[in-house]
């Protein structure tokens, strides 16, 4: 052959995996999105309807004060959830590890990098169900979130305060949500009857949102000791992750940090089960069809 029909070759592969590569992550994006998509159009009415509970568990009297925030953040950061723990799932089975530890560990990765992205939310969020000021008297979300930059910058006590619990409360959920649900899966068997097929899956994840909301709750309460008004004005009682914990713990006691258990179970359960059918059915019929 040719040297340069060698070459030519050789660039027509490469150019046809990158090709192949970014179908797929396009895939990943969309049916991730998707997800976010459903729950922010189920996201005006679940988020509607569950961001009450998500308010009395920080135990602030404006019911729909913060709601803009997760509204706005919920399909990329959903997307962001699932293209990352593709993409780290991939890469990690270059280490001949088992599947159970991929799935994992892929999930963890993909908690801390969706941590990241949506950590500035979740700032303002809780800033704006602090404000006790009537609604009329409120600032806009991104009102809100210039007046923080302007005052605080983007760091760690500015719009990106209580990162590291955020990180731990997205890590720990998405190592547990994506873990359990992909190793138990694959141990049930497949049922060849689609509608219990649906069932099976669905069974599974509510199983998986629910036990990964139990698991990371401490993070979550610390998050919002993090990120909302400290007990005392003009004092930061509440600074960093693993010493808010312990704080609550030695003053408040264990059952503390297990505070808005219930209304998280109710938002996360259902909600995460329907959001992996979502992206699992999206993204096999996106691969079928485009």
């Amino acid at each position: 052959m040719h040297p340069h029909q060698s070459h030519d070759s050789y660039q027509l592969k490469m150019t046809m995996k990158s090709q192949s590569l970014l179908r797929e992550a396009f895939h990943q994006t969309v049916a991730g999105g998707s997800a976010g998509v459903w729950l922010s159009s189920k996201g005006l009415v679940e988020i509607c309807l569950m961001h009450p509970l998500d308010v009395v568990k920080t135990r602030i009297l404006g019911f729909y004060k913060g709601i803009l925030p997760p509204i706005l953040a919920e399909t990329p950061k959903r997307a962001v959830k699932f293209l990352t723990f593709e993409q780290y799932k991939k890469i990690l089975s270059y280490a001949s590890l088992p599947s159970g530890v991929i799935f994992t560990v892929a999930g963890l990765g993909s908690g801390l990098t969706e941590g990241v992205v949506v950590n500035p939310f979740e700032v303002v969020k809780v800033s704006l169900q602090a404000q006790r000021n009537s609604f009329s008297e409120q600032p806009s979300t991104f009102a809100y979130a210039h007046e923080i930059i302007r005052s605080q910058g983007f760091g760690l006590r500015g719009l990106n305060k209580g990162l590291t619990a955020t990180l731990g409360r997205h890590g720990v959920f998405n190592m547990i949500y994506f873990g359990f649900y992909f190793n138990v899966k694959s141990i049930i068997p497949v049922n060849e009857d689609p509608a219990m097929e649906f069932l099976r899956k669905l069974g599974i994840g509510l199983l998986s949102g629910t036990i990964a909301s139990c698991v990371n709750i401490p993070f979550d309460v610390a998050k919002s000791r993090i990120q909302g008004p400290q007990p005392k004005s003009g004092v930061i009682k509440y600074k960093t992750c693993i010493n808010t914990i312990r704080t609550i713990y030695r003053e408040e006691g264990f059952f503390a940090l297990y505070k808005g258990l219930l209304p998280k179970i109710m938002r996360l359960g259902p909600g995460g089960a329907v959001m992996l059918l979502v992206y699992e059915y999206s993204f096999a019929w996106l691969q079928e069809n485009f």
